[in-house]
């Protein structure tokens, strides 16, 4: 299967067969919600280069699952109260982002419980998973996605969503370190600008796991269910 390994594309031959097994693998799609997306000015935390991928996560998610693979959601979600932000030590995001791109005006709305920029944009079906106890960078803390997954008897997770330098970075190296196997679709994935998503992808591609596109892993998927099924 086709790679990229720092920018430059490369094949993986036979020495990554333990990272391209579709019954041991989950998608993890991350913060696809009007908290990130929605086009009011408004939007909370506005990641507006992620805007493009929602369709064709969209048409990913839909032949993933007709082969059979899980698709997680995961959504940051802070308590009304603002006791695990705001009101504590505040995520440092809201202090240092707005130095590159200015001032956030209702950051603080970002990701309350029960408001409307909690809402995926992203489809999400009925047999899919939500895990929505995302309080910082990682999909794993303080979540229950480790736990969630070792009962699905996964070990391969597959990341899309955003940002590719912050949120989808920080859940590659805290898969790595949980022991799962990583890949990150790199056509499914967006960063604050070309260059930090540039960046974290050649970091995930070097420690991490395996940078791809997302059309060249389905193949690799459906080439081997189909291999099964004539077996």
């Amino acid at each position: 299967m086709r790679i990229y390994v720092y920018g430059q594309e490369r094949d993986t031959g036979a020495d990554f067969e333990d990272y391209l097994d579709p019954a041991k693998t989950a998608v993890v799609s991350i913060d696809m919600h009007r908290g990130h997306l929605d086009e009011s000015p408004d939007c909370p935390c506005p990641a507006p280069r992620a805007r493009d991928i929602v369709k064709p996560i969209d048409a990913f998610h839909t032949r993933v699952r007709a082969l059979g693979v899980p698709i997680i959601h995961v959504r940051s979600v802070l308590r009304k109260s603002g006791a695990d932000d705001l009101k504590g030590i505040p995520a440092a995001w809201r202090r240092t982002f707005p130095l590159y791109v200015g001032a956030i005006p209702n950051s603080d709305a970002h990701a309350i419980e029960g408001s409307p920029w909690t809402e995926f944009v992203t489809e999400v079906k009925p047999e899919d998973q939500i895990v929505e106890t995302k309080r910082r960078l990682s999909a794993f803390y303080p979540t229950d996605l480790d736990f969630l997954l070792r009962n699905m008897k996964v070990e391969t997770v597959v990341l899309d969503g955003g940002f590719t330098d912050c949120c989808v970075l920080n859940t590659a190296f805290d898969a790595n370190n949980h022991n799962y196997r990583v890949i990150v679709a790199r056509d499914l994935v967006r960063g604050t600008d070309d260059n930090l998503e540039a960046a974290a992808l050649a970091m995930v591609s070097l420690h991490l796991g395996l940078v791809t596109d997302s059309a060249d892993l389905l193949g690799e998927w459906e080439r081997r269910k189909a291999g099964k099924n004539a077996a």
